[in-house]
C-alpha cells in the first residue's frame, strides 16, 4: 500500500498542475475587458489571423509606423503585414504542425526561451482574417506595441535572421521578451489589444477567445 501511495502522489501532482493551467486559462479566456467601445470614434482597420492555434496582427502599409516598415525589405506590391510572436526555436524547428515534437513544445512552454517576430506580408485581405474597427489612438498603442516588440543591434537596426522565413513572403527577426507558459504568441496578441483599449480577454493562450470576441 505504500508503494502504490509513493507512486499514486507524484502522479497526482503531475497532473494537477496542467489541469489547473487549463482550467485557469479557460475561465480568464472568457472574461472580457475593455468592454465599453466607443464606435463613432472607429476608423481604421485592423484583423486577426490563425492558423488554428497561432494567432497574429495585420495592419495595412499605410496605417503602419514609419519606424516598423524601416529596415524591412519587401515587395512594394505587399499591401498589409501580419506580426507574431514566439520562442525562436520553436520557430526555426517548427515550421508546420506535422513538424510538432514534444520536446519542442515542452522547452517552448517551459523553459525560458528567446523569441522571434514573425512577419509576413500580402497583397490583399484573406478571407479568413478577423476584422476589428479601432480608432485612431487605438490603432497608435497597437503600432506602438508592435515596434517595440523588435530587438535591435547596437546600431539602433533590426536584426534580421536571412534565410528562415517559411516562403518569399515572409521573414523573422529578433525579439524583445521571453517565452513560457504564461506568456505564449497568442497572449502577445491579447496583450496588444488589451494595452491599446481594445476589448480582448483578461488573459489567454489560446487563439479562440479572441476570434470569437470579434466574429460578427
Amino acid at each position: 500500500m505504500q508503494i502504490i501511495k509513493k507512486i499514486v502522489r507524484p502522479l497526482i501532482i503531475i497532473l494537477f498542475i496542467p489541469v489547473t493551467y487549463f482550467v485557469f486559462s479557460m475561465m480568464l479566456t472568457y472574461i472580457t475587458v475593455n468592454n465599453d467601445q466607443d464606435l463613432t470614434e472607429k476608423k481604421y482597420n485592423i484583423y486577426l489571423s490563425s492558423n488554428g492555434v497561432h494567432l497574429e496582427i495585420i495592419l495595412h502599409k499605410d496605417e503602419l509606423n514609419s519606424s516598423i516598415l524601416k529596415g524591412q525589405v519587401y515587395n512594394p506590391e505587399a499591401q498589409f503585414f501580419s506580426f507574431g510572436w514566439g520562442d525562436k526555436n520553436f520557430y526555426v524547428e517548427t515550421p508546420t504542425w506535422a513538424d510538432l515534437t514534444f520536446v519542442n513544445g515542452f522547452r517552448a512552454l517551459f523553459i525560458n526561451s528567446s523569441t522571434l517576430l514573425h512577419v509576413t506580408r500580402y497583397r490583399e485581405i484573406q478571407k479568413d482574417w478577423v476584422e476589428i474597427q479601432v480608432s485612431q489612438a487605438q490603432l497608435d498603442k497597437i503600432n506602438t506595441y508592435i515596434d517595440t516588440a523588435f530587438r535591435l543591434d547596437d546600431k539602433g537596426k533590426k536584426i534580421l535572421l536571412p534565410g528562415l522565413g517559411y516562403y518569399k513572403s515572409d521573414d523573422f527577426y529578433e525579439a524583445i521578451g521571453n517565452y513560457h507558459c504564461f506568456r505564449t504568441c497568442n497572449t502577445w496578441v491579447n496583450t496588444a489589444l488589451k494595452e491599446s483599449d481594445i476589448k480582448a480577454c483578461v488573459w489567454t493562450p489560446f487563439d479562440f477567445g479572441l476570434l470569437s470576441i470579434h466574429t460578427k
